[in-house]
């Protein structure tokens, strides 16, 4: 798997985990502190994220890190 590949496939988890817990974009970019755009950019996998980002994603999930991992 590529790194490309990872990003793209934790991005699809975000929104699906996300998505099932009614939130938005805007929301979930309040909760974690960073901007609509940062977290739209994760999402599509267009960024490599740092495990820190992708802990404060969690956290503000509700869900465990390696939930983030499941796909």
């Amino acid at each position: 798997m590529t790194k490309d590949q990872l990003s793209k496939k934790v991005g699809k988890r975000i929104v699906e985990i996300r998505s099932k817990k009614g939130l938005s974009q805007s929301d979930l970019a309040r909760a974690c502190g960073k901007d609509r755009q940062a977290i739209e950019k994760i999402e599509n996998g267009k960024v490599n994220s740092t495990t820190y980002s992708l802990l404060i994603i969690a956290n503000s999930l509700e869900v465990d890190l390696y939930e983030l991992f499941k796909f």
